[in-house]
């Protein structure tokens, strides 16, 4: 009997400021504009319990006169308002006389998402996680500068374990496989992984050399657990996959090989 486990986290964060959302406006002078945007190349921002993560935020910048230098950039979830993320700093790279491109680093480290918000009373550590949106401010050659706000949205969301532990092996032809595992999620307020309950996991099968298709589903009781029988009728791998949510990431267990004599 072996079990399988696959932590699929990308991880990261250190905040030092309480960080609210503005009303949603732009302001500034001139023609200088932020065209594009695309944040941690367009991939969900996943953070862990341990790791710091850094993230790029990189921006198409146009100015007549050319782009001087992206002199801040913030990031929160737009439904609180909180943003626990350090802004590191950007570089241009011009790409043309008028155009720049802009890539500004980020990060979120978990030690420090629940200090950030402590003092404020309801605060729950995990409910950054979420769609979050992106400010900037830009300045161009000739003086003009703006501070564009929501020029992006993405998602931070919380890292996820899946495990599968299929038994017994081997197991006789027509005999019964029973397939269990366990989802967890990262959770900021003691940094620790905890059970995540009422999920629908897909249970799913592959034969050697073949592709994983799924076979049936279970749902995640109160600690998290995963049981689901099935009939054996070949040798393959097993395993558990997780579709994730808007707060949660996708993770897929490794798959655990059964051989049927």
């Amino acid at each position: 009997m072996r079990k399988k486990i696959a932590t699929l986290a990308a991880m990261g964060a250190v905040a030092t400021a309480l960080v609210v959302a503005p009303a949603a406006h732009a302001e500034g002078k001139g023609d200088i504009r932020v065209t594009k945007t695309v944040v941690n190349g367009g991939a969900n921002v996943i953070v862990g319990v341990k790791n710091v993560k850094k993230f790029t935020i990189v921006m198409t910048v146009k100015d007549n006169s050319g782009v001087k230098q992206v002199t801040h950039v913030s990031a929160f979830n737009r439904a609180n308002g909180h943003g626990p993320v350090d802004y590191l700093g950007s570089s241009c790279k011009k790409t043309g006389t008028t155009t720049s491109v802009c890539t500004a680093t980020m990060q979120i480290d978990p030690a420090w998402i629940d200090p950030y918000g402590s003092g404020n009373e309801g605060w729950d550590a995990n409910a950054i996680a979420g769609y979050w949106q992106v400010n900037a401010t830009v300045k161009a050659n000739d003086g003009d500068y703006w501070i564009s706000d929501d020029i992006a949205s993405f998602k931070v969301k919380r890292a996820a374990t899946l495990t599968t532990d299929a038994a017994p092996e081997p197991v006789k032809k027509g005999g019964t496989l029973t397939v269990t595992g366990k989802l967890s999620r990262a959770n900021w307020t003691n940094l620790e992984y905890h059970a995540f309950t009422k999920q629908v996991v897909k249970l799913q099968y592959k034969k050697p050399g073949g592709a994983y298709s799924t076979v049936k589903t279970a749902t995640t009781d109160s600690k998290g657990h995963l049981r689901a029988t099935v009939k054996a009728s070949a040798t393959g791998s097993w395993r558990w996959a997780f579709l994730g949510t808007t707060t949660t990431m996708k993770v897929v267990s490794t798959g655990d090989a059964v051989t049927v004599k």
